[in-house]
């Protein structure tokens, strides 16, 4: 059925060519005026320049784009002078602290201190134990295995040792 409704429509909208008996001559001059005449007001009017085609932007040189023009910044008449803050007068931050056990003291000036830090997993909540282990100055070798001390950050005296010894908290029995 789809295909006879194609048939239909195009069989209307095709035109049919009807025989045309009346032709009618095209429009000549009169036999008193010359040819030329006719053709005398076109061509007072000058022919119509073809137009150019329009450039496309991003096919113009770089010359001839548009620039972007900045404002120009004023100049100053005289420089300002260099204005220096004095200096702080305390310590430049709070030094680390920490507070371990001595697990060693076999070195000369140097013990090493185990600092346990406990923590609450994130997720879990099950207490977790670590312990890291630092090695620290100890000027006149008075700390003995087993002692709980304090430590504290200093400058790197050595590539391993950057705490030195604060105080002895207690003694091992």
């Amino acid at each position: 059925m789809a295909e006879e409704e194609k048939d239909e429509t195009t069989e209307e909208e095709t035109p049919v060519a009807e025989p045309v008996a009346d032709e009618v001559p095209a429009e000549e001059p009169p036999a008193g005026e010359p040819a030329e005449a006719a053709e005398e007001p076109a061509a007072e009017a000058p022919a119509p320049a073809p137009p150019e085609p329009k450039r496309k932007r991003k096919r113009l040189p770089r010359a001839e784009r548009t620039q972007k023009t900045r404002p120009t910044r004023t100049r100053a008449t005289e420089r300002k002078p260099i204005v220096r803050l004095p200096k702080p007068e305390h310590a430049r931050g709070r030094s680390q602290e920490r507070r371990g056990v001595v697990v060693s003291d076999s070195m000369d000036k140097t013990i090493v201190v185990r600092v346990e830090s406990i923590k609450a997993h994130p997720r879990y909540k099950k207490v977790v134990r670590r312990s890291a282990k630092f090695h620290a100055h100890d000027e006149r070798n008075e700390a003995s295995v087993g002692d709980v001390v304090r430590i504290v950050e200093t400058r790197p005296l050595s590539k391993t040792k950057t705490w030195r010894l604060a105080e002895i908290v207690e003694k091992a029995r």
